[in-house]
């Protein structure tokens, strides 16, 4: 590991950290005479997720942060996991440089419990424990992501039980448009693309692309060997409106790569020793649907075809030593009645989703691990809405899934939002229940030491928040309170020793795992060239000790997050974006060699100050640079994988058909 920081590093570190709080608070005193009116926009604003038709933010219970394009341009980031650190609520973990096996955490809940869909595609890989690794998607063709944490089961089924991710890809709204950017910095790291399409009166068209590359670093505490990476994506997002009533659209992303990556050493220290381990990657994502408006708009209809496609093979000095692949595919059929001037709808969902899994590997005396499954599951829904009085909105929704494997299982949500007299303060307050599947690694996997239970059961959860939305000084100061309650039942353990096989395996744990806490978000308008956004979550999550009478903390749960962010644009030609990420010390488990028993290691806490500058030199043309770990913070997001220090990127922008 990198060497400790010295005093000075240290007064640095913590003069950054008092200013960038003293920024967030000063400017509540200077900011009154301002009438800014982007909070009551975005209180407008209008989400798609967070319900089967798009509705207004303010009619949606839920606590929900949306990325826009503009935070993601003033970003500069390369990977969308680095732009939700950002967001309250959720915990990023990556297994050390770029490339490595990114996890995502919503709330203190499990990684695969967060559902992630891609214009309207499910993305979670079934053959990686149903999660979506974030390694893998770059921002490219990216316009907007849309996060809505609390139980979603009720709309979206199974792996909705923390909340739901939804990236929205660029449409063109220009009859001709497009541009090409290049950037390059340390640890070897190149990142080209380009965006293309155009639109008219009845359709539009964007293809983008980009390729990502970087030579890396050493992952593990000992040895030199850098650990590279490649990544290649394209996507298409097109539509056509033959009548004014009926339209079509046809979305695509493809991305494979590879990614180089380390071993733990399990004979000797437990920990991640150099290897010639390559992983090699392919995810194809498609939908086309339909949609057809009848009677004034007051009767909306969708058919949609969905097909995700995951494949990952694993190679050893050079040869190939297993495989995984998955393909799942989803037919829906939505149908949305409103009336009475639009306050009330009533949404039916129907669908049917079939997923195939199948998984090759070398047969050893102990297993075999070649292996073909299926999984087949039907369901129904529905959701209500009312608005009373302009300022009360009320909602229902139920679901019915009929699993092929399981138990028929049926979930619920309910949820209030009530905007008070004067339009400055709003209360929301949401219930609901929510299922997790067990997934096809922890009932039928095989690997090294690992053999799935197929005896397994779903994951049941119930959560309930109340949150308070305020705006003050005219809108220019807006914030967020939330606490949020959970309770997971049947909770699956995937490393329960097995003493009959001298095998690890998975079980459903006895008791129940508690999850709450409180998310803060800010949203301040400094000035006319200034803008803050900040954000602080406190979680406690633990689960039953399965070897003793108490509760302990649940791994990789920080329970302290914040981060600020400070946008300064003096000129219409420059902007600034300063960012502070603070991640809290969390617990993590080390596996020393046997028979040495598991422990648990506490990792430190880190902070991450950012520095992104864009420069528009004109119409078409502009330069942009971007400083990461500013203060080469030496930290670790999963024990024994060490991560990037200071970074430095430069790059370069052509609006060719502005």
């Amino acid at each position: 590991m990198r060497s400790e920081m010295n005093a000075g590093e240290k007064l640095i570190k913590y003069f950054s950290l008092a200013s960038a709080l003293t920024a967030a608070v000063l400017p509540y005193s200077l900011s009154y005479a301002q009438t800014a009116e982007h909070s009551q926009r975005e209180m407008n604003e209008i989400v798609v997720i967070a319900s089967f038709q798009p509705i207004e933010l303010q009619q949606s219970a839920n606590a929900i942060t949306v990325i826009s394009a503009k935070d993601i341009e003033h970003s500069h980031a390369t990977m969308v996991s680095d732009l939700l650190r950002d967001v309250p609520g959720l915990a990023v973990n990556r297994n050390g440089v770029l490339g490595s096996s990114t996890q995502l955490r919503v709330r203190g809940a499990e990684a695969n419990h967060v559902l992630v869909m891609i214009d309207g595609v499910e993305v979670n890989d079934p053959s990686q424990s149903d999660e979506f690794n974030w390694a893998h998607l770059p921002v490219t063709g990216i316009e907007r992501v849309e996060i809505v944490r609390g139980p979603q089961s009720a709309l979206w089924g199974s792996d909705a039980v923390a909340g739901v991710v939804n990236i929205l890809t660029r449409k063109v709204s220009k009859p001709l448009q497009g541009n090409g950017y290049s950037e390059a910095g340390n640890h070897g790291t190149n990142h080209s693309g380009f965006s293309l399409g155009g639109s008219g009166n009845t359709y539009h068209l964007n293809f983008s692309g980009s390729h990502v590359s970087a030579d890396g670093e050493n992952i593990s505490r000992h040895g030199g060997e850098y650990d590279g990476y490649r990544n290649t994506t394209v996507n298409l997002n097109a539509g056509w409106r033959p009548l004014g009533n009926l339209s079509f659209a046809l979305t695509g992303r493809q991305t494979e790569g590879e990614n180089e990556f380390d071993e733990i050493d399990s004979f000797v220290t437990g920990l991640p020793q150099d290897a010639d381990k390559e992983s090699e990657f392919r995810q194809r994502f498609g939908r086309l649907q339909t949609d057809l408006s009848l009677f004034d708009d007051h009767w909306q209809q969708r058919l949609a075809v969905s097909l995700s496609r995951h494949n990952n093979d694993e190679f050893t000095d050079g040869n190939l030593t297993g495989e995984k692949a998955i393909r799942k595919k989803q037919y829906s059929y939505l149908s949305a009645l409103n009336w009475a001037e639009n306050t009330q709808q009533l949404s039916f969902l129907a669908e049917h989703e079939t997923e195939d899994f199948s998984q090759r590997g070398t047969a050893q005396p102990w297993g075999d691990p070649n292996q073909d499954r299926k999984r087949r599951t039907d369901s129904l829904a529905l959701e209500y809405r009312i608005t009373l009085w302009d300022d009360l909105t009320l909602a229902a929704s139920v679901r019915h899934d009929d699993n092929d494997e399981f138990q028929n299982s049926n979930t619920r949500r309910f949820e209030a939002s009530y905007m008070l007299p004067g339009g400055d303060t709003r209360l929301r307050a949401t219930y609901g229940t929510a299922i997790k599947n067990p997934t096809f690694t922890e009932r039928f996997g095989f690997f090294t030491n690992f053999q799935g239970n197929p005896d397994l059961q779903p994951e049941e959860s119930k959560s309930w928040e109340v949150g308070v939305d305020q705006t003050l000084f005219g809108g220019s100061l807006s914030f967020g309170l939330t606490y949020f309650n959970a309770r997971l039942d049947n909770e699956i353990d995937g490393f329960v020793f097995d003493p009959m096989t001298f095998a690890f395996t998975a079980e459903n744990v006895n008791g129940t795992s508690d999850r709450q806490g409180v998310e803060v978000e800010v949203d301040a308008k400094i000035a006319s060239t200034l803008d803050l956004k900040a954000s602080y979550t406190y979680t406690d999550a633990t689960q039953p000790d399965s070897g003793a009478d108490r509760d302990v903390d649940e791994l990789r749960r920080p329970q302290h997050l914040g981060s600020i962010s400070l946008n300064w644009s003096p000129t219409s030609q420059l902007n600034v974006n300063l960012n502070a990420q603070y991640n809290g010390s969390q617990n993590d488990m080390f596996f020393p060699p046997w028979p040495q028993a598991s422990q648990v290691v506490k990792l430190d806490d880190y902070t991450l100050v950012n520095l992104t500058a864009n420069y528009q030199m004109n119409q078409k043309l502009s330069f942009y640079t971007r400083l990461e770990n500013m203060l080469d913070e030496d930290y670790e997001e999963v024990h024994g994988f060490q991560t990037l220090g200071f970074g430095a990127i430069v790059g370069v922008r052509y609006n060719f058909a502005p």
